[in-house]
């Protein structure tokens, strides 16, 4: 599993509830669509962690890179229902910040053979 991940903060004036429900909607429509696994959505607590990365963080788990570009190719047609609900959260979230992670080790991997 492959977990994409973004951080951010909100503009002034945003609803942190309407937020998450809004990033809840649009990752539940791509999730219909099998174009995600699941989603989570978490914000820092007690002020604890890097402030760099905003104080929401959302992750997007997918099984690999192939569903990744799949997503991708069709948020970005910016048509459609899809279109809609990812404006709804686009135009709420300010300092973006964006990585994508991998479960290790690799399921693939052969154990015991690595190079130091």
């Amino acid at each position: 599993m492959d977990v994409y991940h973004i951080w951010c903060n909100l503009r002034t004036g945003v609803s942190d509830a309407q937020f998450a429900a809004n990033v809840d909607a649009y990752l539940g429509e791509l999730a219909q669509q099998d174009l995600i696994a699941g989603h989570r959505i978490t914000r820092r607590k007690l002020g604890l962690g890097p402030t760099v990365l905003g104080e929401f963080h959302v992750s997007i788990e997918i099984r690999d890179l192939a569903q990744l570009d799949q997503a991708f190719e069709r948020v970005s047609t910016r048509s459609g229902e899809v279109e809609g609900l990812h404006a709804a959260v686009n135009q709420m979230a300010r300092d973006l910040t964006f990585a994508l992670y991998r479960d290790f080790p690799d399921p693939h991997r052969a154990i015991g053979e690595e190079r130091f």
